[in-house]
């Protein structure tokens, strides 16, 4: 695996045109795709489910699909996605009634597994479940929307996450979803972070491949 991964969200994509939008993302260098999953219920927003996903699939999308589960309930829906295509699967704490039996559920589906934590969430729900995690996603904005500017007092919540991941030696990618641009980018990086959700910064560029290999040069030489 990259040191670094660039998760492009189909959040900010061209729905009329999602498979071809994507394919050019990834053509110009995307690693991973973000797949953000919202209900208008635990988010004030509602978005795609397991249909669009699968339909990727068979359109010939074969990189990783990272599913943002920003719903509630979530155990009855992980298998569903599983099966639609997801590689990496997250949700929020609050979102679940027992958080390692819903970590166990996305293993037993045959995905990664994660916990996503909105900016004010504790990481304290990290503690007892370490060794359960293949990804732990920070929001930078509040999650519902695209376009949002980054919250500054993320950063210290990033550097507080990479410090906890390696004291416990485990495997886990930082994840960092919001407001991510070709200017903080590198600072983001430097505080922990190793896999960066890009949206509006990257979908309403008319060049993917410059925005992508810009942030690239910021990472490497932050």
């Amino acid at each position: 695996m990259k040191k670094y991964l660039l998760a492009p969200s189909i959040l900010s994509a061209n729905f009329a045109n999602l498979g071809k939008d994507i394919e050019e993302v990834l053509i110009s260098g995307g690693d991973v795709i973000h797949f953000d999953v919202m209900d208008n219920h635990y988010v004030p927003n509602l978005t795609v489910g397991p249909i669009v996903l699968q339909s990727l699939r068979k359109h010939g999308i074969s990189v990783p699909i990272d599913v943002h589960l920003m719903i509630k309930p979530v155990d009855t829906l992980i298998p569903i996605f599983a099966q639609a295509g997801s590689n990496y699967i997250t949700f929020h704490p609050e979102a679940s009634e027992h958080i390692d039996k819903t970590l166990q559920i996305i293993k037993e589906n045959g995905c990664k597994a994660g916990l996503a934590l909105n900016p004010t969430t504790s990481l304290n729900y990290l503690d007892y479940v370490m060794d359960k995690l293949d990804i732990i996603l920070l929001m930078s904005v509040n999650p519902g929307f695209g376009n949002q500017c980054f919250i500054p007092n993320t950063l210290k919540k990033i550097s507080e996450a990479r410090k906890k991941i390696d004291n416990s030696g485990c495997d886990i990618i930082l994840e960092v979803d919001g407001g991510i641009k070709i200017d903080n980018i590198g600072q983001i990086s430097k505080f922990g972070a190793n896999m960066f959700v890009i949206g509006s910064a990257l979908f309403n560029s008319h060049d993917y491949k410059t925005v992508i290999n810009d942030m690239r040069k910021e990472i490497e030489t932050s």
